[in-house]
């Protein structure tokens, strides 16, 4: 009986055993563990745009509630389509005019990787689209400093060449294998899961954007509130809960380096939070659920490109700074009058910014010890300090440039703010003919 049954369990182990690993029509190995994982990934990131808008969404007055929600999930749809068409091909594909650019002809319209598995185990499919709600949401990001002002149909063309001209060429210098920032020094920039790519370049293109467009009518005398905080703090958790798709997906793996950027994430993001509450304590006398919700952005953000270097105690350390930094940023940003409707530049640009920079005094020793290996003598963290700085200032000058350039050739052919009228009467009712909550009139 015994013996029966130890065949039993040798062969049962024996079958799931031989699970993980199924063949491809090209024979070339698949890892479904590591397959479910990134599909799980891709689904959590997707989750962060309507996350974004519901965060947005509430912090806007009740006309334009619905207005501002478009602006992520239109994001969905045009970039999406991009992506597939030539976005993919311009990130991953190899380095054309000098490297400012990728291009492969197979990944037009993903053409070329129907059957491709990658070396991770995974179908190529599974990455493309992984990678693509990156592209989808970075763009979104940067509509919170657009927030109740900008023409809908402006902001779609917006969207769509800001993707193709500066998102694309900053995502392969930074990704791509052969990627000139991707391999600056000894390891590259680090930017593990879109520091740099994602929120640098949409804090500073949201920057450039409101100081172009100049502040909504009556922002400097009237008191412009939230409609409906309980809608961003929602919108808050979802963004938490897809976060761990963000950063532990970017490991395109499914073991320790998971763990160790997920573990990151939530450590930043819980002393984000806690950070801010206790500044908002001392500074206002009061602790407030929109300052919690940013202390949560703030030290998702600045863990973004940190997650798979940083041990949990670098993860704190990056979640505290990061809220002190915003913090101080926003509060400057009142002081000197521009008008960044929803703080992008003072949450993604200055978190991205932070996260980027000071991961160099915090990265796990094991990481530096490579870093050393590979360049033939010792690595230190200065040098690897001087790499990120120089990436974070290409990051910056480039998304600046690029951004003030469609923008005001956008605006010259189309007229980029919206007209005195219809921002009076709301983007609700101006671009989509609706109203977010019924039959009540819009404040």
């Amino acid at each position: 009986m015994k013996s029966k049954f130890k065949r039993t369990l040798i062969l049962f182990f024996l079958f799931f055993a031989g699970i993980p690993l199924l063949n491809a029509s090209d024979g070339t190995a698949i890892d479904t563990g590591v397959t479910a994982w990134m599909l799980t990934s891709t689904a959590l990131v997707l989750l962060m745009v309507p996350g974004l808008a519901m965060f947005y969404g509430g912090l806007v007055r009740s006309k334009n509630v619905l207005g501002t929600i478009m602006h992520s999930f239109i994001a969905m749809s045009i970039i999406s389509v991009l992506w597939v068409v030539v976005g993919y091909s311009m990130s991953f594909g190899r380095n054309i005019l000098g490297g400012w650019i990728g291009w492969d002809k197979d990944y037009l319209f993903l053409n070329g990787i129907d059957s491709k598995i990658m070396d991770a185990g995974i179908p190529e499919y599974v990455f493309s689209m992984f990678q693509g709600k990156f592209a989808i949401i970075t763009p979104a990001l940067i509509a919170g400093a657009l927030a109740e002002r900008v023409s809908f149909k402006a902001y779609c063309f917006f969207i769509a060449l800001w993707s193709l001209f500066v998102y694309n060429p900053l995502c392969h210098w930074v990704w791509a294998s052969d990627g000139f920032l991707f391999n600056l020094g000894a390891r590259g920039a680090i930017d593990f899961a879109g520091g740099t790519v994602v929120h640098i370049s949409a804090g500073v293109s949201g920057l450039v954007a409101a100081l172009y467009l100049g502040s909504r009518r009556g922002y400097t005398y009237q008191v412009i509130r939230p409609n409906n905080l309980v809608i961003t703090m929602l919108g808050a958790g979802l963004l938490w809960v897809g976060w761990f798709g963000f950063n532990a997906g970017s490991s395109i793996s499914s073991g320790l380096s998971t763990a160790q950027a997920l573990t990151a994430t939530q450590v930043a993001a819980a002393t984000g939070a806690l950070t801010w509450v206790i500044i908002e304590s001392f500074h206002q006398g009061k602790a407030t659920a929109l300052g919690f919700a940013s202390g949560i952005l703030s030290g998702l953000v600045a863990v973004t490109p940190a997650a798979g270097v940083v041990q949990p105690y670098g993860a704190m350390v990056l979640g505290i700074i990061a809220s002190l930094f915003c913090y101080m940023a926003i509060q400057l940003k009142n002081k000197i009058g521009y008008d960044d409707s929803l703080d992008a530049f003072g949450i993604h640009g200055i978190g991205g910014i932070v996260g980027a920079l000071f991961l160099s005094f915090l990265i796990r020793p094991s990481w530096m010890a490579e870093a050393a290996a590979i360049s033939g003598g010792k690595w230190t963290l200065w040098d690897q300090l001087g790499i990120q700085t120089l990436a974070v200032t290409i990051a910056i000058a480039f998304t600046a440039i690029m951004t003030f350039i469609i923008i005001f050739f956008l605006d010259k052919a189309i007229k980029f703010k919206s007209t005195g009228d219809d921002e009076m009467a709301g983007l609700d009712r101006a671009y989509h003919g609706e109203k977010g909550y019924g039959m009540l009139t819009p404040s």
